[in-house]
């Protein structure tokens, strides 16, 4: 009987043989088997990226997809202007031709200083379809503010509208290299305000070609906008946005509203702000209508919804709080449910269900310029719409989960990284880790490590955790008040002032006090036609806090608010300390 061959072990090594035997049968040597070298299991390896698998992610992308399915659908309105998607991308291709016949290149930095215009919504695709940077500045900004923008950034274009001239022209003047300035001269506006630059944006792009395909992107982590954050001491840092974390962004805000095919989306969240949180492009993915806003305003927002079915809109609660208050001949009533996303501080109750009552639907939202939007979003439980009032708004004001294209958040010590216990009470900082998150801080590497420390996002917002996963910012670190030792969240004092009846707007920030180290002091703007006293506010505020955390002083007035809307309490705490010098003076 014939002894069996040995069966070799699959993987196993060969026996050493002779030069014969390592030859094939023409007397080379035998081509190596496929796969030799990979270790052991790792029978993918051979799998990679290519360019028919593999495409950088950029939100420019969403444009000529939706064009070239609904060419005719109404993408834009302004007033008495109509733009479809055929005519978008054409305008889009004319201002990337354009930028590029004059000079700009992939990573120069185009500025833009816009209300909510075409031309603001329009740069959005073609800035960074050439390859160039979007620079969205605040609208509100001093001049020596816009004119360290535009030198920090290199600015090789500054897009203007003439509304604001008084501020761009004398911080053109103190530039070195001025940048080309194309002026909007927008019809919707009859205010003062010159020209500066040596032609209009309308004239500008009709000297583009409309067949420009721009320029593919190399790569997905390369900048596609830089967004300054509204600082409060010294210069702003100019954050920088990436292409895939805006598309993902984008995508993450269909996801997590949810933004249903074809919205009608009214733009009273400033575009600059975030760039207008990637809602210009998650709107243009799904084929909806943006409608054009110069400026916040009842008298506009209810006839705009009335007339064009308007099904969501973003803003600050004080825009809320407008709507809510809006004189009754400014309103309109419309038949359906109008989505509103707002940020910052939570929503009171009141202002909730005034909302509700007039049809809007309120979500609560929490992000920041670094984390290019929301973050952070209030999903609503199922039981919630059976709960009472105050204890549905109570949980609707919560800052809440993540969004879906978020890969991290926690609440955690921001020295140890541990995170706090998910009982609602212990504080610690919300930390972002992901996609979304920033690039950096533009030529400020010492500020992107120490922003990006431990590999998160440090947002320098305290919270809480609730059991059911919640978060719940309580304030910011810095306006966190500490008074005989003891923490008091500015957030929760003033959720107390908010639910006085004259109350419009409200924020607290530290006062200097001998004794006590800090107290809270209350800064009020009362609704139109009504009154209170400092002693009537405070001991309104004891009867729902505990005595030390109530204010100890109120001051009545307009409140200073940013463009988007916020509160500057750093203009309010300047207030606090010079009202304690001058009492002691």
């Amino acid at each position: 009987m014939a002894k069996p061959k040995a069966v070799r072990r699959r993987g196993a090594p060969r026996k050493a043989g002779n030069a014969k035997s390592r030859r094939s049968a023409g007397g080379k040597p035998a081509a190596k088997r496929s796969g030799s070298a990979r270790k052991p299991g790792d029978i993918f390896a051979s799998l990679r990226p290519s360019r028919a698998n593999f495409a950088p992610l950029t939100p420019i992308s969403f444009l000529p997809w939706t064009a070239a399915i609904h060419p005719d659908r109404l993408a834009v309105v302004h007033g008495a202007q109509r733009f479809t998607y055929r005519q978008l991308q054409e305008r889009v291709r004319r201002l990337a031709s354009a930028l590029a016949r004059h000079g700009v290149r992939p990573g120069d930095t185009v500025s833009a200083m816009l209300p909510n215009v075409p031309a603001m919504l329009e740069a959005h695709f073609g800035v960074p379809m050439l390859g160039a940077v979007l620079n969205a500045i605040n609208t509100r900004l001093d001049l020596a503010t816009v004119a360290y923008i535009l030198e920090h950034g290199e600015a090789k274009v500054l897009i203007t509208d003439r509304e604001y001239a008084a501020q761009v022209g004398p911080a053109l003047a103190r530039l070195k290299k001025p940048p080309l300035v194309v002026d909007v001269d927008d019809p919707l506006y009859a205010g003062p305000g010159e020209r500066l630059g040596q032609i209009e944006y309308e004239d500008f792009i009709a000297t583009g070609d409309p067949d420009f395909v721009g320029r593919p992107v190399p790569d997905e982590s390369g900048p596609l906008a830089l967004n300054y954050t509204s600082g409060t001491t010294g210069n702003p840092k100019g954050v920088v946005y990436n292409h895939r974390g805006t598309f993902l962004e984008a995508v993450g805000n269909t996801m997590a509203w949810p933004l249903p095919p074809k919205p009608v989306y009214l733009w009273t969240l400033p575009m600059f702000h975030c760039n207008g949180w990637c809602f210009p492009w998650s709107v243009t993915a799904m084929g909806g209508t943006h409608i054009c806003l110069r400026r916040v305003d009842p008298a506009l927002i209810f006839p705009l919804i009335a007339e064009h079915g308007v099904t969501h809109m973003c803003g600050a609660p004080t825009v809320l709080g407008m709507l809510v208050s809006a004189p009754a001949e400014q309103r309109c009533r419309f038949d359906h449910v109008v989505d509103i996303q707002t940020g910052g501080s939570p929503p009171p109750a009141k202002v909730i269900k005034g909302m509700e009552e007039l049809g809007f639907r309120v979500t609560h939202i929490y992000g920041m310029t670094e984390l290019l939007g929301p973050s952070t979003l209030c999903v609503p439980q199922d039981h919630w719409a059976d709960l009472p009032l105050e204890e549905r708004a109570a949980l609707s004001a919560r800052q809440g989960v993540r969004y879906p294209v978020v890969e991290g958040q926690m609440v955690a010590d921001p020295k140890t990284l541990e995170p706090v216990t998910p009982d609602g009470e212990t504080v610690g900082e919300i930390m972002v880790r992901g996609n979304t998150v920033m690039l950096g801080y533009l030529k400020q590497p010492k500020a992107t490590a120490e922003a990006f420390r431990g590999g998160w996002m440090h947002t320098g917002d305290l919270a809480v955790e609730h059991p059911d996963g919640y978060v719940e910012i309580k304030d910011r670190a810095k306006d966190i008040i500490i008074s005989g030792g003891e923490n008091i969240s500015s957030v929760e004092v003033e959720i107390a002032l908010y639910k006085h009846p004259a109350v419009a707007l409200a924020a607290v920030v530290a006062r200097p006090d001998e004794k006590w180290g800090e107290t809270p002091c209350a800064f009020v703007q009362l609704k139109p036609g009504t009154d209170a006293s400092a002693d009537e506010i405070i001991a309104f505020c004891r009867d729902q806090l505990a005595h030390y955390k109530a204010p100890k002083s109120v001051v009545f007035g307009p409140l200073p608010t940013t463009a988007t809307g916020k509160i500057q309490k750093f203009v309010l705490r300047e207030r606090a300390r010079a009202d304690v010098g001058s009492a002691n003076a």
